[in-house]
Parts: C-alpha cells; sequence; structure tokens
C-alpha cells in the first residue's frame, strides 16, 4: 500500500515537472506581451505569489481594479508562470511576470509604487511585504465569518480594507491589541456595483436558486463543505420539482482533499445534465465559469456555505439560506449574522423545497436581512461602494506623498531587502 503511494506521488511529481516546463516554454514565447511600463508609471501593484488553483481570488477584483486603474494606474505582479498566462489573457489591467527575487527589486526601484494590495495570505506576500515606502495593503478576497477573516496576519499590513462594521466588529473581539480605527477602512463591497453579465437561460416562470458550496476544507475547524452532506438531496429534491431552476456553481477547490467530496460534486453535476436532457426547458446551470455577478443577482434564492460567497449574496439585498456545517469542530460565528440566518441543516436538506417557501413569503426573514445588510457593507446604493474604494485610496495616496515629504532626505538610499533566493512557483496558503 505505502509503494502503491510512492509511485503515485511520484507520478504527480512528474506531471507536475513537465507541466512546471511547458509553461515555462510558454512564458518564453509571450514574453513580449507582458506590460513594461514606464518608469515610475505603476502606482498601485496588485501582488498575487500563488498558484493558477486560486485564481478566483484575484478574478474577483478584476472589475474594481479596472475602475480604479482610469485614476491610478494598477498592475497585477505574479510570481507563477502558469497564473502570469491565465492573467495574460483575462485580467483587464497589465499583468507583470517576476519570477525572481531579483526582478522584484527591480521593479520596485524602477516603479516606487505606492500602494500594495494583497488578496489573500499566501506566505509568498512577505518576500514583498519587506519593502518600505510603500502602503502594503490587505484587501482580502471576501467578507466572510470565516475564522480566515481573524487571523492575526492582519496586523502584518499596513493597512486593510474591509466590507464594514461587522468586519471591525469580528476584528476587535478576535485580536488583541489591533488598532481597527486607524489600521483597517471601511469600503463596502465594490464588486456589486459589478454584478451583471448575460444570463445562460430565458426568465420563465421557475423559482431560481443559486447553489454556491465552498470546498471541504484541509481540516475540520474549516470544513464549511456541503457538497457530500447537504448537496446532493437538496439539488436532487429541486430537480424534482419542475418548478425550479439550479445554478449550481461549486468552489473550484471542491475535491481536492475528499474523494468523497469529489464524487459527491460529479453526481450532482451529472444529475443537471441527466435533468437538462430530460427537460430541455429547465436550463439548470452547472456554472464553473471565471466570471460572479449574474449568479448573485438573477437567482430568487441563494443556499450557500459559511463562505464569502455567503457576504457576496448578502450584498444584493436579496434571500438566502446558509448551510449548518455537520463537523462539530468547524466555527460558527454566531455573533454576527450567522447568529440571525436562515439555516439549511443536512437532515433538513430534503425539505429544501418548503424551507426556500417559507424564506420567500416571510416578512421577518426580509427584515432581518435588511439589517445585517447595512451592518456588514453600509450603504449599498449603486456606486457607493465605488466611491468609498476609491477614497481610501485617495487617502493612502494623500498619505504617500505626506511621508514622502518627510523622508525626503533619505530618498537616495536603497529600498531593498536580505536576499530570500530565486524561488519558483510554490504552493500557496489554503484558500479562504
Amino acid at each position: 500500500m505505502a509503494l502503491l503511494k510512492d509511485l503515485r506521488t511520484a507520478k504527480r511529481l512528474a506531471r507536475s515537472l513537465l507541466e512546471s516546463r511547458k509553461t515555462r516554454t510558454e512564458i518564453a514565447k509571450r514574453r513580449r506581451e507582458f506590460v513594461d511600463p514606464a518608469p515610475g508609471s505603476i502606482r498601485i501593484a496588485v501582488y498575487f505569489a500563488d498558484s493558477s488553483v486560486n485564481m478566483y481570488q484575484i478574478r474577483q477584483w478584476y472589475a474594481p481594479l479596472a475602475e480604479l486603474a482610469k485614476t491610478w494606474p494598477v498592475a497585477i505582479v505574479s510570481r507563477s508562470p502558469g497564473t502570469a498566462l491565465k492573467l495574460l489573457e483575462e485580467a483587464p489591467v497589465p499583468t507583470m511576470y517576476l519570477r525572481q527575487v531579483v526582478d522584484l527589486e527591480a521593479f520596485i526601484a524602477e516603479q516606487q509604487p505606492h500602494i500594495v494590495f494583497y488578496v489573500n495570505q499566501n506566505a509568498r506576500n512577505f518576500q514583498m511585504m519587506r519593502y518600505g515606502r510603500m502602503w502594503h495593503v490587505f484587501i482580502n478576497h471576501g467578507e466572510s465569518d470565516k475564522m480566515y477573516m481573524t487571523t492575526n496576519q492582519f496586523k502584518a499590513y499596513d493597512y486593510a480594507f474591509v466590507a464594514g462594521q461587522a468586519a471591525l466588529d469580528r476584528l476587535r473581539r478576535k485580536l488583541w491589541d489591533f488598532d481597527g480605527p486607524r489600521r483597517a477602512i471601511r469600503i463596502g463591497r465594490p464588486q456589486a456595483d459589478h454584478f451583471a453579465g448575460a444570463l445562460p437561460y430565458t426568465p420563465d416562470e421557475r423559482i431560481v436558486v443559486l447553489y454556491a458550496p465552498t470546498w471541504e476544507g484541509d481540516r475540520l475547524a474549516a470544513a464549511y463543505g456541503s457538497i457530500a452532506s447537504h448537496g446532493v438531496a437538496t439539488v436532487t429534491a429541486l430537480l424534482a420539482t419542475g418548478r425550479h431552476r439550479v445554478i449550481y456553481r461549486p468552489h473550484p477547490r471542491s475535491g481536492v482533499v475528499d474523494p468523497d467530496y469529489k464524487a459527491a460534486n460529479k453526481a450532482i453535476i451529472a444529475a443537471i445534465a441527466a435533468e437538462n436532457r430530460r427537460d430541455p426547458a429547465a436550463h439548470h446551470v452547472f456554472d464553473d465559469g471565471p466570471s460572479l455577478g449574474w449568479q448573485l443577482v438573477a437567482a430568487d434564492i441563494a443556499i450557500c456555505d459559511i463562505s464569502a460567497m455567503v457576504y457576496d449574496r448578502l450584498a444584493t439585498g436579496k434571500p438566502l439560506l446558509v448551510t449548518r456545517p455537520v463537523a462539530p469542530e468547524a466555527e460558527v460565528d454566531v455573533d454576527g449574522y450567522l447568529g440571525d440566518a436562515d439555516w439549511l441543516t443536512a437532515d433538513g436538506a430534503g425539505d429544501v423545497v418548503e424551507l426556500i417557501a417559507a424564506a420567500l413569503g416571510s416578512e421577518e426573514s426580509r427584515q432581518r436581512l435588511e439589517h445585517w445588510v447595512t451592518h456588514h457593507f453600509g450603504d449599498t446604493s449603486p456606486g457607493r461602494a465605488t466611491a468609498r474604494f476609491h477614497g481610501a485610496v485617495g487617502r493612502l495616496m494623500d498619505e504617500w506623498e505626506r511621508h514622502a515629504a518627510i523622508h525626503a532626505a533619505d530618498a537616495d538610499a536603497p529600498d531593498v531587502g536580505a536576499d530570500d533566493g530565486v524561488e519558483d512557483e510554490e504552493p500557496g496558503l489554503p484558500a479562504g
């Protein structure tokens, strides 16, 4: 058994090595397509050191970054060749591939960015964070009540852009001596100003249900995923009514740890395909596309696991159910929205049709939802979050100028750290 495991590991490593060589060859061919900005022209860098498996974390910032770039030039810095190629194909702002630390140092010296954004807690963030004379800002990849949202790593950044009052309260409860009022700046959810897209079906009288579960997690404390525990029963019940349309959007990492979770995910996808063949007018959707927006606003109700997807949906102000984790060890922060949410338990998954009807018809649920929307995101009127995002950036730009004037006498000192060596692509930390 151990030998078989070793052979599988060797096969996986060999496949990874071949893929890496192929990707580097492609990078070399397309080198001229990467941006070569004029010195001093990039004011904001988005540092993304992760592999392509976590592309969803940067994708959700595409639209807000494109809007921001109209005022301050923005570039995404990639350290992974595979990720760099994907960014080159789809990102709306320029991509820079800086594999080696020496490349990163050259970028800093030539561009002197004023702000660096980080969308996750990848360990390689510290290769960029060692540089001073710029603001290092954690913008995360979503608002949620997961344990990821209160990691002590928040203290490593100069500032954090957070969604609203709920995030400040969460950080104050969980972190010792965190100067939230100064270092955490509320911006709302600017992505919500860009939730749009063409529907892959023609709207009709069917009730549209978005089921957007997260992955299984890599430890019991983060086991929020519902595909294996709730998902099959939930989707089976909805497909059977003839009155519902399911949009199934699983987390891209679903099944990377647990084979049973992977099998359940495949079973749901197969069931959707089978029902569409039986009834072509149903137009159920398996959605694994890179863009998130239309799914959140088109659904009459959403079913989400404890993840950022709950709060993306919350930002629309429309009804949702939250799945209750089956693992007792999974941390559930009931001090915020989750303490007041409409829950879907694993035992109740077969009754999801009745639960959806009750949630859609409840005035009490609607009023509770309105309260939590404001608490988490503030004013969600169209354009308000974008305005707060740009205002926060403008504030830090002004602060940069003030500090630059104070330290003008030190301008000729090199802004480099100790040599970390030359490193290639390496896996990121678990996704939040």
